[in-house]
């Protein structure tokens, strides 16, 4: 989610400064003062304020302020939540939360896509498998990012399950992420190219077990590459 306007560059600074810990829980923002720093309006503030309140990283009170919550209470899910860290010096925290999360979710949702994809469902992912192999070779990171993040984001939806689904944002904010902060090699492993094209095979086949493990394998593998990396 992209905001725009003077909303989303007063958003562009405390975003970060909150989910980094630079503006800590406890901290009372005054609407009066950010107006002054910013040169905005009380409504462009107000704004901000709403969306910042709906990841529930703030708390707007009468009388008292707008107070920073405790990181507890935030919407993790939410992707500008997950860029925000990323970008901090809680990357390495949440790109191993992100991964985990993948590693219990993923391979289920393989499976169950297996089972209940579309045609078309099948189709666009074996289009992806190809276009992921093609941009590998060319060593085109950015469209293999755009590849990978619409071949998961299928496989999520293709399972059938409406809260797996919900999770492309999320698991695209990782895939993201990892790019983004040169965490990726800067060719695609083959071998993951061609575990994607097993995930692909396997769900048009109708063989949950195997689209299971080679997803597993996927993600898996992906966790354990990105500790490496960040030890």
């Amino acid at each position: 989610m992209e905001i725009q306007g003077l909303p989303g560059r007063l958003l562009a600074d405390l975003g970060p400064a909150i989910a980094s810990g630079e503006i800590p829980e406890g901290t009372v923002l005054r609407a009066e003062e950010l107006e002054e720093r910013y040169g905005v309006s009380r409504t462009v503030v107000r704004e901000a304020v709403r969306i910042l309140e709906s990841m529930r990283l703030v708390a707007p009170r009468r009388r008292v302020g707008i107070t920073v919550q405790p990181r507890a209470g935030w919407d993790v899910f939410d992707p500008l939540v997950i860029r925000w860290r990323l970008a901090g010096a809680d990357r390495a925290a949440q790109l191993r939360s992100l991964g985990s999360l993948r590693v219990a979710v993923e391979p289920a949702a393989a499976a169950l896509a297996a089972v209940e994809a579309t045609d078309d469902d099948r189709r666009a992912l074996a289009a992806l498998a190809v276009e992921l192999t093609v941009t590998a070779r060319a060593a085109d990171l950015e469209a293999f990012l755009q590849h990978d993040i619409a071949f998961h984001a299928t496989v999520l939806r293709a399972s059938g399950n409406e809260m797996f689904a919900h999770l492309h944002d999320t698991v695209g904010a990782v895939l993201t992420g990892r790019t983004e902060h040169h965490l990726m090699p800067h060719r695609p492993r083959p071998y993951a190219v061609q575990l994607h094209r097993e995930v692909a095979d396997a769900i048009c086949s109708g063989d949950a077990a195997l689209a299971e493990r080679a997803m597993r394998t996927i993600v898996t593998g992906a966790l354990d590459e990105l500790n490496a990396t960040l030890d």
